[in-house]
């Protein structure tokens, strides 16, 4: 579950040590991932090292999901959150500022790989770290996309069809931040399809906008869906949901910094509308894509796909509260800071997987999908070694499957005196 190669074979046995143990002890604390002050040091060398950067770690790791994704219709989710540090701001150095333009920090920027058809979490595709450090540009609106962060999405969706290459279909799915008319424009192909959450009230040609044209489409289908409790915000409740679809014409905007993207863009539009909603939590999802829709059959498809997000929203959770816990990071430099996010970010997928690995639909991932070959073999030779004589005690699970690989690292993880999360 490493890094890969990081240069010098020592170096490389660190980014195996921390990557282990950051996986086994959920924590990013340097302290903790040590067993003594030796390895502290060692810890601490790998992230000060310039000789290590964060790309090749994700690189290594895409290789992995390519390798999955063969023959696959491919979800390619991403988003973006920010790590907050101002609680420890006074030890921090070279870090920007966050949201709210006064906290200090950095934004992540992941693109993860799911199986349309089975759910199955591939692994990292792809990942955008970046310190702001600059105020907007006076002319900030008249810059090429290329110049923006907001690029970050065509960015992601690119570095998904490169890895995806044999895949046999993409679908790039982003929130609504990701609704911008360039990236309509430059990703979709043959065997690539976006699907966004609409974010902007479109003209749409013939003279509407897209948001009172999307409300009066035809109704074509109820279904109900359960939605769970969010502290502080709502209650659980059942919600009686109308879905509507059909084609659409979108206009160039004018704020467009691509005078080569076309005039207007044919998409498929899904409103999903609740029915008889409390005042003032009506959930709606107003939904674009490349995908065609024209039948309720293919709505309820390119919904699923849609709420198939919760996988990049579990993967920050892993990474933050829920899990590593990298906000807590006493790391002070922003550089080693960035690769430190970019481990934990592989870790916290890594993760997810393992624990998606043991759910009995998924008895069957292989092992590859997160270990490679020579570490396939360690743990073969390790479970031997380690495993009881008696059937209760023995790994129930094929050794060439994941949940054989997460049975014995629970196992080892007890042992060891750290709490198995769930």
């Amino acid at each position: 579950m490493g890094l890969g190669y990081l240069g010098d074979e020592r170096r490389k046995k660190t980014g195996e040590l921390v990557t282990k143990r950051m996986a086994e002890r959920q924590t990013v604390c340097i302290r903790k991932l040590a067993d003594n002050r030796a390895e502290q040091v060692r810890i601490r060398r790998l992230l000060a090292n310039d000789a290590v950067t964060y790309r090749e770690m994700l690189d290594y790791r895409a290789t992995f999901v390519a390798a999955a994704a063969k023959g696959r219709h491919v979800l390619a989710i991403q988003d973006t959150s920010e790590i907050n540090y101002q609680a420890q701001s006074g030890r921090k150095h070279g870090l920007g500022k966050v949201g709210n333009g006064t906290d200090v920090g950095l934004f992540v920027h992941p693109v993860l790989a799911v199986d349309a058809q089975t759910q199955e979490c591939l692994g990292l595709v792809d990942a955008q770290i970046w310190r702001r450090t600059k105020k907007k540009a006076k002319n900030y609106k008249r810059l090429p996309i290329e110049k923006k962060e907001s690029y970050r999405w065509v960015h992601g969706g690119n570095q998904a069809k490169e890895v995806l290459a044999e895949a046999d279909m993409v679908t790039v799915i982003d929130d609504r931040e990701g609704d911008i008319y360039e990236k309509w424009a430059r990703l979709a192909d043959a065997r690539t399809h976006i699907l966004t959450r609409a974010s902007r009230d479109r003209s749409v040609v013939g003279g509407d906008r897209l948001f009172a044209t999307m409300g009066a489409l035809p109704e074509a289908y109820r279904f109900v869906l359960d939605l769970p409790a969010r502290p502080g915000k709502r209650g659980a409740r059942t919600a009686r949901m109308a879905v509507r679809f059909g084609r659409i014409r979108i206009r160039r905007p004018q704020a467009c910094s691509d005078r080569n993207a076309p005039p207007e863009l044919e998409l498929f539009a899904i409103e999903v509308r609740e029915l008889n909603p409390p005042p003032g939590d009506a959930v709606c999802w107003r939904l674009l894509t490349t995908h065609p829709v024209e039948s309720v059959e293919q709505a309820l498809a390119v919904i699923g796909w849609y709420r198939l997000r919760w996988n990049i929203e579990q993967l920050f959770r892993t990474l933050k509260r829920q899990g590593l816990r990298i906000e807590q990071s006493v790391i002070e430099d922003g550089e080693a800071l960035e690769k430190l996010v970019v481990i934990a970010l592989i870790v916290a997928t890594i993760t997810m997987q393992l624990v998606l690995g043991r759910a009995e639909s998924s008895n069957n991932v292989p092992t590859s999908r997160v270990f490679d070959p020579e570490q396939i073999e360690v743990l073969q030779a390790l479970q031997k070694k380690l495993q009881g004589r008696t059937r209760k005690q023995q790994n129930q699970y094929a050794p060439t499957t994941l949940a054989w690989a997460v049975t014995y690292l629970r196992t080892r993880i007890q042992a060891r005196g750290f709490p198995v999360r769930h």
